[in-house]
Protein backbone atom coordinates (compact mmCIF):
# COMPACT_ATOMS: atom_id res chain seq x y z
CA UNK A 1 0.00 0.00 0.00
CA UNK A 2 1.20 3.16 -1.06
CA UNK A 3 2.45 6.17 1.76
CA UNK A 4 2.43 8.68 0.27
CA UNK A 5 1.56 12.21 1.92
CA UNK A 6 1.03 15.72 0.51
CA UNK A 7 1.77 18.68 2.83
CA UNK A 8 0.95 22.23 1.33
CA UNK A 9 2.65 25.54 2.47
CA UNK A 10 0.72 28.51 0.95
CA UNK A 11 3.99 30.13 1.12
CA UNK A 12 6.10 28.04 -0.66
CA UNK A 13 5.77 27.02 -4.63
CA UNK A 14 8.31 24.42 -4.82
CA UNK A 15 7.04 20.89 -4.14
CA UNK A 16 9.56 18.03 -2.89
CA UNK A 17 9.08 14.01 -3.63
CA UNK A 18 11.26 12.64 -0.65
CA UNK A 19 11.90 8.81 -1.62
CA UNK A 20 13.14 6.83 1.22
CA UNK A 21 12.30 3.08 2.51
CA UNK A 22 13.32 3.87 5.89
CA UNK A 23 10.45 5.22 7.81
CA UNK A 24 12.59 6.90 10.61
CA UNK A 25 15.15 8.34 7.67
CA UNK A 26 11.94 9.81 5.71
CA UNK A 27 10.47 10.94 8.71
CA UNK A 28 13.41 13.09 9.49
CA UNK A 29 13.93 14.40 6.14
CA UNK A 30 10.31 15.12 5.81
CA UNK A 31 11.13 17.44 8.80
CA UNK A 32 13.69 19.36 7.41
CA UNK A 33 12.03 19.89 4.56
CA UNK A 34 9.21 20.91 5.83
CA UNK A 35 11.06 22.95 8.71
CA UNK A 36 12.22 25.27 5.72
CA UNK A 37 9.18 25.74 4.34
CA UNK A 38 8.44 23.25 1.02
CA UNK A 39 5.42 21.16 0.21
CA UNK A 40 5.94 17.58 0.24
CA UNK A 41 5.15 14.33 -0.78
CA UNK A 42 6.46 11.24 0.52
CA UNK A 43 7.14 7.74 -1.45
CA UNK A 44 9.27 4.66 -0.20
CA UNK A 45 10.46 3.63 -3.43
CA UNK A 46 11.65 4.43 -6.97
CA UNK A 47 8.27 2.68 -8.45
CA UNK A 48 5.88 4.81 -6.22
CA UNK A 49 7.85 8.27 -6.73
CA UNK A 50 7.79 7.43 -10.91
CA UNK A 51 3.81 6.83 -10.54
CA UNK A 52 3.56 10.37 -8.43
CA UNK A 53 5.44 11.68 -10.71
CA UNK A 54 3.42 10.94 -13.45
CA UNK A 55 0.38 12.02 -11.84
CA UNK A 56 1.66 15.60 -10.38
CA UNK A 57 3.51 17.40 -12.44
CA UNK A 58 3.88 20.02 -9.85
CA UNK A 59 6.81 18.58 -8.57
CA UNK A 60 9.92 20.90 -8.79
CA UNK A 61 12.56 18.33 -6.98
CA UNK A 62 13.35 14.82 -5.80
CA UNK A 63 15.46 13.76 -3.17
CA UNK A 64 16.02 10.45 -3.08
CA UNK A 65 18.04 7.88 -1.07
CA UNK A 66 20.71 6.05 -3.25
CA UNK A 67 19.88 2.34 -1.59
CA UNK A 68 16.73 1.19 -1.89
CA UNK A 69 14.64 -1.52 -2.18
CA UNK A 70 12.82 -2.41 -5.65
CA UNK A 71 13.50 -2.01 -9.37
CA UNK A 72 16.11 0.80 -8.84
CA UNK A 73 18.09 2.39 -6.94
CA UNK A 74 18.40 6.20 -6.31
CA UNK A 75 20.60 6.67 -8.98
CA UNK A 76 19.10 4.79 -12.12
CA UNK A 77 15.70 6.70 -10.54
CA UNK A 78 17.96 10.16 -11.14
CA UNK A 79 18.85 8.59 -14.33
CA UNK A 80 14.98 8.41 -15.58
CA UNK A 81 14.16 11.68 -13.91
CA UNK A 82 16.45 12.94 -15.93
CA UNK A 83 14.80 11.44 -19.46
CA UNK A 84 11.64 11.61 -18.78
CA UNK A 85 11.34 15.04 -16.71
CA UNK A 86 14.41 17.05 -17.50
CA UNK A 87 13.05 20.19 -15.36
CA UNK A 88 12.79 18.33 -12.31
CA UNK A 89 16.01 18.66 -10.28
CA UNK A 90 17.64 15.94 -8.08
CA UNK A 91 19.23 15.43 -4.40
CA UNK A 92 20.73 12.08 -4.18
CA UNK A 93 21.46 10.81 -0.51
CA UNK A 94 23.56 8.94 1.53
CA UNK A 95 25.70 8.01 4.57
CA UNK A 96 28.04 6.39 2.28
CA UNK A 97 30.51 7.37 0.33
CA UNK A 98 29.38 9.60 -2.47
CA UNK A 99 29.11 8.18 -6.01
CA UNK A 100 31.83 9.24 -8.97
CA UNK A 101 30.48 13.06 -10.50
CA UNK A 102 30.01 10.87 -13.83
CA UNK A 103 27.83 8.71 -12.25
CA UNK A 104 25.12 11.37 -11.58
CA UNK A 105 22.85 12.98 -13.93
CA UNK A 106 22.78 16.73 -14.81
CA UNK A 107 21.01 18.84 -12.51
CA UNK A 108 21.82 16.24 -9.39
CA UNK A 109 23.03 17.03 -6.44
CA UNK A 110 24.77 14.74 -3.96
CA UNK A 111 24.11 15.27 -0.03
CA UNK A 112 25.71 12.85 2.93
CA UNK A 113 23.21 11.62 5.16
CA UNK A 114 22.42 12.69 7.88
CA UNK A 115 21.03 15.57 5.93
CA UNK A 116 20.48 19.09 7.49
CA UNK A 117 18.24 21.65 6.81
CA UNK A 118 20.58 24.21 6.09
CA UNK A 119 22.05 21.59 2.80
CA UNK A 120 18.88 20.85 1.42
CA UNK A 121 18.30 24.50 1.51
CA UNK A 122 21.21 25.30 -0.33
CA UNK A 123 21.02 22.38 -2.96
CA UNK A 124 17.13 23.36 -3.81
CA UNK A 125 18.02 26.94 -4.48
CA UNK A 126 21.01 25.43 -6.55
CA UNK A 127 18.48 23.26 -8.46
CA UNK A 128 15.59 25.96 -8.38
CA UNK A 129 17.60 28.47 -10.57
Amino acid sequence: MPVSELSHHAEESITILIVEDEPRQRMSLADAVEGIGYAIIEATDADQAIAILEAQPEIHIVIADIHMPGSMDGLQLAATIRERWPPVGVIVISGSEPPEPDALPARTVFLRKPVRQRQVRMAVERLAT
